[in-house]
């Protein structure tokens, strides 16, 4: 079974006397080490399915294996377990707590994952090591450039060694110079660390920097291509 395995995927919304299929049998997988580009504009579909990759949102109908195990038919707290051991997330909006260290947002996961505090420290320095923060690490949010915050979250992302790394339009609020250097980060925890990486944009050039793109339209996958193909008209 691959590492991400998707079939009939429907994500129903309630609207008054009517409803619509944010997501309309979207059936998906992912094998272990691909980095995955997902695209579609607004309202196509991406960020609903993303939260259902996510275990974040539970959908209507269908089926999700995530690493074999049955995600639909787990509880709220076996859910929650799955996502700290097996996802590491990445927002646009870096979802850092302001008042705390970079050290300190790193060490979050690890928290709720019951590691005590000297392995979760050395854990978490290693990880600020790899995105090239250790000199940042007693650093505010508020003290950091754009860039630096969301190599924090990466490292975040990574510091409990989760097999899968999901990436929510994680260059938007950056300028394109860091959105390269953010990208490129990406592309070596792909191709030098194993991780699977599905990333949500919409914007052609930082798709470009995936394997294989993904196009949603009205809740439907349109178009499933490597990268190589899938700009071609």
């Amino acid at each position: 079974m691959s590492l991400i395995d998707i079939k009939n995927l429907v994500k129903t919304y309630e609207t008054g006397d009517s409803s619509f299929n944010a997501l309309d049998d979207v059936s998906l997988s992912v094998e272990r080490g691909e980095f995955v580009a997902i695209m579609g504009t607004s309202g196509s579909g991406k960020s609903t399915f993303m939260n259902a990759l996510g275990c974040l949102d539970k959908p209507t109908s269908g089926s999700y294996y995530l690493d074999s195990i049955d995600v639909l038919s787990l509880s709220a707290d076996k859910l929650s377990e799955i996502r700290n051991l097996k996802l590491g997330f990445v927002f646009q909006g870096f979802n850092l707590i302001p008042r705390t260290s970079a050290l300190e947002n790193v060490e979050m996961p690890m928290i709720y994952k019951g590691i005590p505090a000297s392995e979760r420290i050395e854990k978490a320095r290693h990880a600020l090591k790899i995105v090239g923060l250790e000199h940042r690490e007693h650093h505010l949010p508020n003290q950091m450039s754009g860039g630096q915050q969301q190599r924090v979250a990466i490292a975040r992302a990574i510091v409990n060694d989760a097999p899968i790394i999901l990436a929510d339009e994680p260059t938007g609020n950056l300028d394109t110079k860091t959105s390269v250097e953010v990208m490129e980060f990406f592309v070596s925890l792909n191709e030098k660390a194993g991780k699977t990486i599905i990333l949500v944009t919409h914007e052609p050039d930082i798709a470009q920097y995936s394997k294989r793109i993904v196009r949603f339209k009205d809740g439907k996958i349109v178009s499933d291509r490597p990268r190589e193909e899938a700009f071609v008209v």
